[in-house]
């Protein structure tokens, strides 16, 4: 089975060829076919490092040549629409990167397309802390706890060092969907706060929700793009329960991350990221190569991957609540 990638820059580089060159060399059934970037010679040299077979600058031209069994869409938000609706109308299953839309319309129009080719089309939005392996054992024991009912209050934690992007809810979209896979529900409703730092630039804000989940639960997020240190921590309570974890993102101060649960005030768990003797790389420990386990042993075994473009949705909703910088979001 051929697998292809469009778009070959940073964070390719950083994430996705590596957990792409590792999944192929435990599944041989996988071929890295080519890899396509607008710049050819980006593209050549994502080909040397990472395994790929032939790299391209026209992504008509590979997808010619190669017939790919699966694609991965690795390019800016502003383009992804335009380069992966023509895909999904073709037929072609994908990995796209988050967000798959800066909009909601925009993921509707992806929707669109995967539906068009008469049977929806299999795909997965690259939202990876749903894969982070911490983040995922944390869902394993809540959903042993009880119902997302059990779980009382979500308190979710972004910062980072001097990232003075004028639109950080690119970035805080994962804080975002992170806490509707942990809380296992969707939002109700959100309030926003923005704490502006204008002399910083354009745009650069501390952002702080408060929102209840359809489930009952109550969730606070703070995203802090400016401050000093590379942190991602997440804090849950249920009755008698309390699970607090340091999500390593990124090679962050505190990895490679830690989750504690503590019932009635007795540590039950004390769980690193990695065992002793056993390191992994940042991209394993944040979930990007889970991720593609579960895309291409999904593609291989006839399953629906998982999150969708309708499962992301509202995530991209409440993102571009803060593009907006809108007080309130309600669903």
């Amino acid at each position: 089975m051929k697998l292809c990638a469009i778009g070959c820059g940073e964070h390719a580089q950083s994430s996705h060829g590596p957990a792409q060159k590792k999944y192929a060399g435990a599944h041989p059934e996988w071929v890295l076919a080519a890899c396509c970037d607008v710049d050819r010679g980006r593209a050549e040299a994502h080909r040397e490092r990472f395994g790929f077979a032939r790299a391209y600058g026209d992504v008509e031209a590979m997808l010619a040549a190669e017939t790919p069994d699966a694609v991965v869409v690795v390019v800016p938000e502003s383009v992804t629409v335009a380069v992966a609706a023509p895909l999904l109308e073709r037929g072609i299953p994908l990995l796209l990167e988050k967000p798959p839309g800066r909009t909601v319309e925009e993921v509707d129009r992806l929707i669109a397309a995967a539906d068009r080719a008469g049977r929806p089309v299999p795909h997965q939005v690259a939202l990876n802390r749903r894969y982070a392996p911490l983040v995922a054992d944390l869902r394993r024991r809540l959903a042993q706890v009880g119902p997302p009912e059990a779980i009382h209050h979500v308190h979710y934690e972004m910062t980072r060092f001097d990232r003075r992007d004028s639109d950080f809810s690119v970035t805080a979209i994962h804080g975002i969907d992170a806490v509707r896979f942990i809380a296992a529900s969707d939002y109700a409703r959100v309030r926003f706060r923005y704490q502006e730092r204008p002399e910083l630039g354009a745009g650069v804000a501390n952002i702080f929700m408060d929102a209840v989940m359809a489930s009952g639960a109550t969730a606070h997020l703070a995203f802090c793009p400016v401050a000093g240190v590379v942190v991602e921590r997440t804090t849950v309570h249920a009755r008698g329960h309390t699970f607090l974890v340091h999500i390593p993102m990124w090679g962050a101060f505190d990895s490679p991350g830690l989750l504690q649960h503590l019932e009635a005030g007795v540590l039950e768990a004390n769980a690193m990221g990695e065992t002793p003797g056993a390191p992994k790389e940042s991209w394993e420990l944040g979930g990007f190569f889970a991720e593609y386990e579960a895309f291409l042993g999904a593609l291989a075994d006839g399953r629906t991957p998982s999150p969708s473009l309708r499962e992301a949705r509202q995530s991209v909703a409440v993102a571009e609540s803060i593009r907006q910088r809108r007080d309130e979001f309600k669903a």
